[in-house]
């Protein structure tokens, strides 16, 4: 059987997940300096050991309002060969093993425009995970 591992995070009520082999690292949110004219999604940059990585907001592109507690609230940091990228969430929760027959296809579940950054929903014990193609999601795939 075979099987995929995923990071999952909350974003407002709603959880999602990650490809945990596109993950660099989780951290606690830095200080993220404002980019003037960077697009609508993204939120700024921070630097991370050195190096200067762009933020994406995900509250805004998917229309999800913020939460008021920003205590759980972290970065998960993303590397695509020699691109790296953050998105903000509101938290995550753990990383989780779903089985590829435990994933629905995004097309037969999401008819919007957004349903290009899902990738499938998955059903993990009664909960349901959007499962997000961060390439896309990031613009680094069309």
């Amino acid at each position: 059987m075979k099987e995929i591992q995923v990071v999952a995070f909350t974003l407002g009520s709603q959880e999602y997940g990650v490809d945990i082999l596109d993950v660099q690292e989780i951290i606690k949110v830095l200080t993220i300096t404002r980019v003037p004219r960077a697009g609508r999604f993204i939120e700024g940059v921070i630097n991370l050991r050195g190096n200067v990585i762009p933020v994406f907001n995900l509250h805004k592109r998917f229309g999800v309002p913020p939460v008021e507690d920003k205590g759980e609230a972290r970065i998960i940091v993303f590397q695509f060969e020699d691109t790296r990228a953050g998105i903000i969430v509101d938290g995550v929760s753990e990383v989780i093993r779903i089985s590829v027959d435990d994933i629905e296809d995004a097309g037969k579940v999401y008819q919007n425009l957004d349903a290009d950054f899902i990738q499938g929903v998955g059903k993990v014990k009664g909960r349901l995970l959007l499962l997000l193609n961060v390439k896309k999601l990031l613009g680094l795939e069309t």
